[in-house]
């Protein structure tokens, strides 16, 4: 009887003993759940039109999670534009305030922190995996639409391919698809595999049910690679375009190709790029490094199919990159940089930057960009005027001047006298001044100001009709317009 209740009292020790080692060893889960955050945000963002004035406040809840011992990975567009930013943990009270260390528009992500140590006290840094393979499966955390409780949803990784952000609505980028739900508030969040983050939900496909993308981790790696010198300077490019036009023969032996060769052929470079003076028109580009690009401009890289712009996505502004190319029919290879390659007129939209504007005679003139044709609301791309539309769709090519850093648009009229009958140039682009070329906002300033004739000319871009001003009355009455519509400066020429 002794013996057996020994033996009894033995296996229930062994019992608790193996339940205990089970808590102990806690659930992955409730690891990662620790790391994930809640990030409520209040923003205001800015009138392009009227670049003095601001939109009306609002607010917006989004995820995160840490990634170091001070420091939470979350969208770019969670924290963009924003006045305050605080963060939760599930299952506490206290909020925490916050603030963006980095931030990386092109790639919609961002790093925050907070000053109260107490925050990462109980947290784990999460580790970045590989990219995924398809049909294998995936788990999404967050607060979706906020709440209290972090929110995991598992689904399939369908699709792997180059494609659009829509924080900038301009950048391209790799991105994975599964059908896993990602809805507003799951931004930001990690999604996991065997235990490690796979990438970072941002945004979903409005026209189809639970077909959502998340970024790749070896686009979190660039950003995070990127930042670790103190400052975000954005992935590069080339700055040329091209056509596939190897697919016809015609054209390959035209062009005096061996036979079989693929690649992309050059239709143009971008004024000032860092490849301006290496390629022109009709060069065959066959190689990047050591990835053969075919003939619709694709790479085999990862495992993967992909478009050859993922080469240079790999590098960091300022790194090199060896093209293999045809000219004339002769091979010949050269190392190229990695640049930023900005063209004059910005097609991705802005953050976390103040408009800037310079008046002059009623009349407001700001810089030509994306976030000024969004001032004509949803459908932009067709309401905004002809001339505009083609600007933006052409403006590297059109520009022909190397000092050209923006194009100068006249965005708004504040009626006067000394403005009378000059709206037929409302939402024109500024050409000259008195025969001086503008080429920025600090150009027209000067133009203005150095002016010492009695009338100030002013040309615009596809337009015989020039502007008029008398120069001694648009000095007077500019700061009396002023006044009147209440315009606390005469320029803003800083972000």
């Amino acid at each position: 009887m002794y013996k057996s209740l020994k033996t009894k009292a033995f296996l229930l020790l062994a019992l608790v003993a193996m339940l205990s080692a089970l808590v102990s060893a806690e659930d992955p889960t409730n690891t990662y759940q620790k790391s994930v955050v809640l990030i409520k945000s209040v923003f205001q963002d800015f009138d392009y039109s009227t670049p003095w004035k601001q939109t009306a406040m609002a607010s917006g809840v989004g995820s995160g999670f840490v990634v170091s011992d001070n420091a939470i990975l979350t969208n770019a567009h969670n924290v963009s534009n924003t006045k305050y930013v605080e963060l939760k943990k599930q299952g506490l009270p206290q909020r925490y305030l916050a603030y963006v260390t980095y931030v990386g528009h092109d790639c919609d992500l961002a790093l925050i922190t907070t000053q109260d140590p107490a925050f990462f006290a109980d947290t784990v840094p999460l580790e970045l995996g590989p990219i995924p393979a398809a049909n294998s499966t995936v788990r999404t955390y967050g607060f979706p639409m906020g709440g209290r409780h972090i929110s995991v949803t598992e689904g399939v990784v369908s699709r792997i391919q180059m494609d659009l952000y829509s924080h900038t609505r301009a950048d391209t980028h790799l991105v994975v698809q599964t059908d896993a739900a990602i809805n507003p508030g799951n931004s930001g969040g990690p999604v996991m595999q065997d235990g490690k983050v796979v990438g970072v939900a941002f945004q979903g496909l409005r026209a189809a049910d639970n077909i959502g993308y998340m970024i790749p981790t070896t686009v979190i790696q660039h950003f995070l690679d990127d930042t670790a010198d103190g400052v975000y300077d954005g992935f590069g490019s080339l700055g040329f375009s091209f056509f596939p036009a190897l697919h016809s023969e015609s054209y390959c032996r035209y062009l005096n190709l061996p036979p079989g060769q693929q690649g992309v052929v050059v239709l143009n470079t971008m004024l000032n790029s860092s490849i301006e003076d290496i390629f022109k028109a009709e060069d065959v580009i066959t190689k990047f490094d050591d990835y053969d690009i075919d003939n619709d401009a694709m790479v085999n890289v990862y495992g993967l199919a992909l478009h050859m712009s993922e080469i240079t996505e790999q590098k960091q502004i300022g790194d090199t990159i060896d093209i293999t190319y045809y000219r004339d029919g002769e091979e010949r290879t050269v190392t190229a940089a990695i640049a930023a390659n900005r063209p004059p007129l910005p097609y991705w939209r802005q953050f976390d930057t103040k408009p800037r504007y310079y008046l002059y005679a009623g009349l407001t003139f700001v810089p030509l960009s994306r976030n000024f044709l969004e001032t004509w609301g949803k459908d932009w791309a067709a309401e905004i005027p002809f001339r505009l539309k083609y600007l933006f769709a052409n403006s590297a090519q059109l520009n022909e001047s190397k000092e050209r850093t923006e194009y100068v648009v006249l965005s708004e009229i504040l009626p006067d006298e000394v403005n009378s009958y000059s709206t037929r140039h409302l939402n024109s682009v500024v050409e000259t001044v008195n025969g001086v070329a503008i080429n920025s906002l600090a150009d027209l300033k000067a133009a203005f100001e150095d002016n010492e004739d009695p009338f100030c000319k002013i040309k615009f871009m596809f337009s015989e009709t020039p502007l008029i001003l008398d120069s001694e009355e648009a000095f007077v009455r500019t700061p009396e317009i002023m006044n009147k519509y209440n315009v606390p400066a005469k320029a803003s020429l800083e972000n």
